[in-house]
């Protein structure tokens, strides 16, 4: 058997396989509300044959949303909408998680297919927040620097999205601390200048990512996991970075977060990343090894030769896949065909099986 379809566990949830659906934003919903699309999307990556299926980011303040058009998960008809999705991933034999995030300074943008820019007020926009009042680029609004009440306010917004989460029947937690939105912006020194304890040292800049997730791992029940998402590095000198990430996980393992999803980058928009098959492998690697771990993969890889030799050679514990499932939402199936492995498929798919 192929490493990459094993199962694997964590606290009580067996995932069938290694595949996981990464977290994907469709800029699709209508105030933040799940509707057909969403169904549609994540219920065909559940029936293409991966283990779990990570909701998008999915805001926990209207604020919050990086678009006016992305998920939310404020309010008992949010909770309702996923609760269909929720139940119809399960039926596919997969486990459905859900990122839960809070966009900071890169919130208030429009869609990505109309150039993703800053919308003012006039446009549909909001005041967005942030640890410090400093803009991503020139061309977004400034962001309010938050107070320490404000602070207090954002966890307790992510406490009650992990509520709601748990009561639309998801069955993984992951907190989004990565690609420049608010808890990353709180721990990279390039966006946090913050003079109280929330800002300067390590541990002032980590604090409120750690007392989030403390929080959410308190309400969130015991044998359900819980993963963090982090940008591993910023890729610019004098940021955020692998040592600090390092550190940050050790930190979030005594916490009991179960696995660290290793992305990269997302804080500086013109930031130098050398972008190219399985990049940020190097990051899972390290810390699944030196803060003792489970790590998730994820970036640019899209082979099943590729997926397997990551969890073969000890890089990474799970392989989560973005754009890839976008452009081929049944790639387990088909890696399952490359690797030998005789995977079930649906019943109602079997005949395409040995094409």
């Amino acid at each position: 058997m192929a490493k990459l379809f094993t199962p694997i566990r964590f606290r009580d949830t067996e995932i069938k396989n290694r595949i996981f659906v990464s977290p994907m934003c469709q800029y699709s919903a209508e105030d933040g509300i799940a509707n057909h699309w969403h169904l549609v999307h994540l219920g065909g990556l559940a029936v293409g044959g991966a283990g779990l299926v990570i909701v998008e980011a999915t805001a926990v303040a209207p604020e919050g949303r990086i678009t006016p058009f992305c998920l939310g998960l404020w309010s008992d008809e949010h909770t309702e909408a996923f609760k269909p999705i929720v139940d119809f991933i399960k039926q596919q034999h997969a486990v459905p998680a859900i990122q839960i995030a809070h966009a900071g300074r890169k919130a208030s943008c429009d869609v990505p297919w109309r150039d993703g820019k800053f919308l003012t007020a006039e446009q549909g926009g909001w005041q967005t927040v942030a640890p410090s009042a400093i803009p991503v680029t020139p061309e977004h609004g400034t962001p309010r620097a938050l107070s320490r009440e404000d602070i207090q306010q954002v966890a307790t917004q992510f406490r009650t999205t992990a509520q709601r989460a748990l009561e639309a029947g998801f069955e993984v937690l992951e907190l989004h601390c990565a690609h420049g939105y608010l808890l990353h912006e709180f721990l990279s020194p390039l966006s946090n200048q913050r003079d109280d304890e929330y800002g300067g040292s390590l541990e002032n800049r980590c604090r409120l990512t750690l007392q989030i997730a403390k929080e959410l791992r308190d309400l969130w029940p015991q044998g359900k996991a819980m993963f963090v998402r982090i940008s591993a590095t910023d890729w610019v000198e004098g940021g955020w970075d692998i040592e600090q990430s390092i550190q940050l996980a050790q930190w979030l393992k005594e916490i009991g977060i179960d696995l660290i999803d290793c992305s990269s980058g997302g804080l500086i928009l013109d930031a130098k990343i050398p972008a190219g098959p399985g990049y940020q492998t190097e990051f899972a690697e390290r810390i699944r090894h030196e803060a003792g771990i489970a790590s998730g993969a994820v970036g640019l890889i899209t082979s099943a030769l590729q997926a397997e030799h990551v969890l073969v050679t000890g890089q990474a514990d799970v392989i989560m896949l973005a754009r890839k499932l976008l452009s081929d939402p049944h790639w387990p199936l088909h890696a399952a065909k490359e690797l030998r492995v005789d995977l079930t498929w649906p019943d109602q798919y079997v005949r395409a099986k040995h094409i």
